[in-house]
């Protein structure tokens, strides 16, 4: 999906009853130090997954809310995942780029779980959008709400929980910062775009046998 990221304003991404701060189960940023490469910079705070240690490192820019990304999660990334990630061939970062307040909203809730449990809610996130997605028609603050706290409480948290996690302001700074580096060093504009070793491939949804191709690719530069 082709849209400027909406950066998330503090403190106001959906309408709650809840006026609590605080994190629920917050497992902190990964001890990882930042690592850099030709082009690309991991840091502590990413969410990634694979061989930190591979050469060959893909970034994945993508939006909860984005219909498109959605689509590469359930035909490609299972595919992806099991041929180049498991296998330790590849290191994979996936960053959020916002495209309206409620993507904030949904990944506050998803750094609220256990870091090993982020995956697995951003893929409830995309296989259940149309409970919360405005672009399956839900259209009101409470509805969007709604949605997130059923997802949110289907990964164990309560509604206060979940509410909580969405009101905290302390991810904004950093929501906002990883979309506008991705402008700025990458020229990203849309969702997903995917940058392998520092250098855009496009965003859309590249099927599984292109994006082997290009992995297989730069895993032969790397040889």
């Amino acid at each position: 999906m082709s849209r400027k990221p909406l950066f998330i304003a503090l403190g106001v991404v959906v309408l709650l009853a809840a006026a609590g701060i605080g994190y629920y189960l917050t497992s902190g940023p990964s001890e990882t130090a930042t690592v850099s490469g030709l082009g690309y910079e991991i840091l502590p705070s990413d969410r990634t997954l694979g061989n930190p240690k591979s050469k060959v490192v893909l970034i994945e820019y993508a939006a909860h809310s984005c219909p498109v990304c959605a689509a590469f999660n359930e035909q490609v990334f299972g595919r992806l995942k099991a041929s180049y990630i498991d296998t330790g061939k590849i290191f994979y970062v996936f960053r959020l780029f916002p495209l309206r307040a409620d993507d904030g909203a949904a990944e506050k809730i998803a750094r609220c779980l256990p870091e090993d449990k982020y995956f697995t809610f951003v893929d409830l996130l995309f296989r259940n959008q149309p409970k919360w997605d405005v672009e399956f028609g839900v259209q009101s603050p409470e509805g969007v709400r709604a949605g997130l706290v059923l997802l949110g409480r289907i990964a164990g948290m309560s509604e206060t929980q979940v509410d909580q996690c969405m009101v905290n302001t302390a991810e904004d700074d950093r929501i906002n910062k990883v979309a506008t580096d991705a402008q700025s060093r990458y020229s990203v504009t849309g969702t997903p775009t995917f940058i392998l070793n520092g250098v855009s491939q496009g965003s859309g949804l590249i099927p599984y046998d292109t994006m082997a191709k290009l992995l297989d690719a730069e895993l032969a530069k790397q040889k």
